[in-house]
């Protein structure tokens, strides 16, 4: 066999083999060019929900924790206010629940942490549920969220049952 038929072989063999090579590289990567990647994506990373869109008073970690009948429950939250002026949120919940909370001018209030959480009677929601509500300060308002009922099998959450 001649050199000049060997080295041509060779060459195509070579050229095969890199191709094959890139075949393999982009169809066991190319799905990550498209796909989502997870840690983009935003979450509340807590028991309860962030709320969008309910104005100039952030509403974040909302939940409820109730009884094990789910005829009470406290409603948790932070709720800020970031704005040179006094708040007022808006709470509406399923079942005709309603609560007005004021906010004072750079104030972060922790219902159930550093203040007193809401008492929800009337609850009607089970531990393990959700209750759909609408918060809104400065007259703007979130869309419907469903809020968490959670009950205080948890130790950190047991002495906020009612």
């Amino acid at each position: 066999m001649s050199s000049s038929a060997l080295g041509g072989s060779v060459k195509s063999r070579l050229i095969a083999s890199l191709a094959v090579g890139a075949a393999v590289v982009l169809s066991t990567t190319g799905c990550n060019m498209i796909a989502p990647q997870a840690t983009t994506i935003e979450y509340a990373a807590a028991e309860g929900i962030n709320v969008p869109d309910s104005g100039p008073v952030e509403v974040r970690n909302a939940f409820i924790v109730a009884t094990e009948d789910g005829a009470q429950g406290n409603f948790i939250a932070a709720l800020i206010n970031d704005t040179d002026s006094a708040q007022t949120l808006n709470i509406e919940l399923d079942g005709g629940i309603s609560e007005t909370v004021r906010i004072p001018a750079y104030t972060t209030i922790s219902l159930g942490a550093d203040a007193e959480p809401l008492l929800i009677d009337g609850l009607d929601a089970l531990p393990g549920t959700a209750i759909e509500g609408y918060f809104e300060s400065g007259g703007t308002g979130s869309p419907l969220v469903d809020v968490p009922v959670l009950d205080g099998a948890l130790d950190y959450l047991a002495p906020l049952v009612p």
